[in-house]
């Protein structure tokens, strides 16, 4: 089972951010997913001229991208259609690009081994999308229009999804107030997006075990803000913290908690486990720490294999006896640490076979690909 050590008063504050917690979406489209408007997918079904092999996390642009704006003052969004991927139009006063109203989300495609094509746990995407708006104050599509969304964006660029085992093709959700807003108020009009684009492996590393530095001068989160969800706000602020990690050779940084700065929280685009025995450990979500789908799976996983799974406050100390470390993430997939560099001191980890990150990881491919059964309901056929 998981262990959860929030105080009283972290899970009473939190208690919107529970993994049980059902979202009930207050805004519905006219129609339901299955009438959305068809697209004439592109005539050119053949694969498109990319070296698969040599697949970064860089940005590639693909065939089509999904759009539909709220229609009405209860927040109600219209049927959504598929156009050619291009630029948009935004006023110099929308709401995204002068107080920072904006959401995003990352799921992806795959191609299965017999040539279907799937996702990985999108409802999952769609309500954490919801409990983000919420905070943001901003209306959201519901989840069946969300999934759909992300399912016809996946369809018209299938020819864009790479084959088994050379990549996925990673699907970008955005909601973002579009319309014109002068004074600090909620915009009067928001556009939900869904573009794609084909990836291979996040860091430049490739499959190779990260270098971490705990950075104990700059926080990506803090208490009472927007750490807990996904707002396009938390980016931004840790991009030089990272240029720094980077020039000095290492892969990203990791942070500690902003009010004692002896707790680790999260990597700059991914969560952190910690490896002791049979025991994996991952940082107590209360609102500073992104709960990501992948770290929710592996948790799962976890303790489907025997592990006991704690979330709880860890201290940056704890690192230093530490069997394993590894990273999470849509983006990053499962990552082990080679090493972590906290206060002048560099840790490291042995990387081995028989690493528990690697079954792990093992345990997720499969189930993605199709392996191993999904008893839990998490893949979505679209093909």
């Amino acid at each position: 089972m998981i262990q959860s050590a929030a105080p009283a008063y972290i899970r009473k504050l939190f208690r919107f951010s529970s993994p049980h917690l059902q979202v009930e979406c207050r805004y519905y489209t006219a129609q339901v997913a299955t009438s959305l408007r068809p697209c004439a997918y592109s005539d050119d079904e053949e694969c498109p001229v990319v070296d698969w092999d040599k697949l970064g996390f860089g940005f590639m642009p693909t065939d089509y991208m999904y759009t539909t704006k709220n229609s009405d003052v209860a927040g109600n969004f219209e049927q959504g259609q598929l156009n050619r991927y291009e630029n948009i139009q935004l006023s110099p006063s929308a709401g995204v690009l002068n107080y920072g109203q904006g959401l995003f989300e990352g799921t992806k495609a795959y191609r299965q081994d017999n040539g279907g094509l799937s996702l990985f746990r999108p409802r999952e995407n769609a309500i954490r999308m919801q409990i983000g708006a919420e905070r943001m104050c901003m209306p959201y599509p519901s989840t069946d229009q969300f999934v759909d969304a992300v399912k016809q964006t996946a369809l018209a660029n299938k020819r864009w999804i790479p084959p088994p085992g050379k990549g996925s093709l990673y699907i970008r959700p955005l909601l973002f107030g579009s319309g014109s807003i002068l004074g600090l108020a909620p915009a009067p009009e928001y556009t939900f997006l869904v573009y794609a684009s084909p990836v291979g492996n996040y860091f430049k590393e490739g499959t190779a075990p990260l270098n971490l530095y705990v950075d104990e001068d700059f926080h990506r989160a803090s208490r009472g803000g927007a750490g807990g969800v996904k707002s396009i706000t938390n980016y931004a602020p840790v991009l030089r913290a990272i240029r720094n990690a980077r020039e000095r050779g290492f892969s990203d940084v990791l942070y500690l908690d902003s009010v004692n700065k002896k707790y680790i929280e999260e990597v700059s685009s991914c969560n952190i486990f910690v490896v002791k025995g049979k025991v994996i450990s991952t940082p107590i979500a209360c609102g500073t720490i992104l709960e990501g789908v992948t770290r929710k799976s592996i948790m799962d996983i976890a303790i489907d294999l025997g592990y006991q799974v704690e979330e709880r406050l860890i201290e940056a100390d704890e690192l230093i006896s530490a069997d394993e470390v590894f990273c999470t993430g849509t983006a990053v997939g499962v990552a082990p640490v080679g090493s972590i560099t906290y206060k002048g001191q560099r840790i490291e980890y042995k990387i081995r076979s028989e690493l528990v990150c690697k079954k792990l990881y093992s345990t997720l491919v499969g189930i993605q690909k199709g392996h191993i059964e999904d008893k839990r309901d998490w893949i979505v056929d679209i093909e």
